[in-house]
């Protein structure tokens, strides 16, 4: 048992409430135990200059961690004139993420600006960025979808992401701040709900691993992830779209 009572192969309470802010064009706040992060979304009718004419769509995404979301109070980037390299590393790599799994050349020449920010952090920031991000694109694809924005599916698949890490010696699945400030493996999967992997992030922190403990580790985020693109369908279920509806399979 870890400090927190689950086992080494259990998720953290999760949630996704959509519909969390109303302006924005899809909107979820994703809780994964005590990290919470809001993520957006809003459509902008127009697609940078060098994709004009193409007929193609484009998706960004913005990261940011609110100056209260830890235990000290950290500055706003907007107030030191520059984004961290930290941050710009996590914003890439959830637009990465999204854009593995949305057909941008069904989605027309309109770009979809994907917005995370975290309220409160307590390990597993972007992996929860992403997996809420998720939800909120499907809604804003699912109402564009009804007023008749696309004529063929924009959606390949789901993606999620988790975190999983080597702790006293001990593979084990998201881990909190208490986890990971100590692991002596962090890694960060990101794949679909296929099972197809996107990215895998991953460092021996002052260690070194073995492929045993690789796939070990492969295997219980695999296993995180599935669970959490059904709690995706159920959420975008629950808001009145079918998932199914935007999605076409991998070609």
């Amino acid at each position: 048992m870890r400090s927190d009572g689950r086992r080494v192969d259990e998720l953290r309470p999760m949630q996704f409430e959509v519909d969390f802010t109303e302006q924005p064009l899809g909107s979820v706040l994703c809780s994964m135990g005590r990290t919470r992060v809001l993520c957006t979304v809003c459509e902008e009718a127009s697609v940078p200059r060098w994709m004009k004419g193409s007929g193609k769509g484009w998706l960004t995404a913005e990261y940011s961690m609110l100056p209260g979301a830890t235990n000290t109070r950290s500055d706003r980037e907007a107030s030191r004139g520059k984004v961290s390299g930290r941050t710009m590393e996590i914003q890439r790599l959830i637009g990465r993420s999204l854009r593995a799994v949305v057909r941008l050349e069904n989605l027309g020449e309109r770009t979809l600006w994907v917005d995370c920010d975290v309220l409160q952090a307590d390990g597993g920031t972007r992996t929860a960025s992403i997996s809420g991000a998720f939800v909120a694109v499907a809604l804003g694809l699912g109402r564009l979808d009804r007023a008749g924005a696309f004529k063929a599916p924009v959606l390949r698949d789901q993606v999620a992401a988790i975190s999983v890490g080597v702790v006293d010696g001990k593979p084990v699945l998201d881990l909190p701040y208490v986890e990971d400030s100590t692991a002596e493996v962090d890694m960060n999967v990101i794949a679909t709900g296929s099972g197809r992997f996107v990215e895998v992030q991953g460092t021996g922190e002052e260690a070194t691993f073995v492929r045993r403990e690789l796939d070990a580790l492969l295997d219980l985020a695999l296993g995180g992830i599935e669970t959490i693109a059904t709690c995706q369908r159920e959420a975008i279920e629950a808001a009145g779209f079918t998932l199914a509806r935007l999605l076409s399979p991998e070609s």
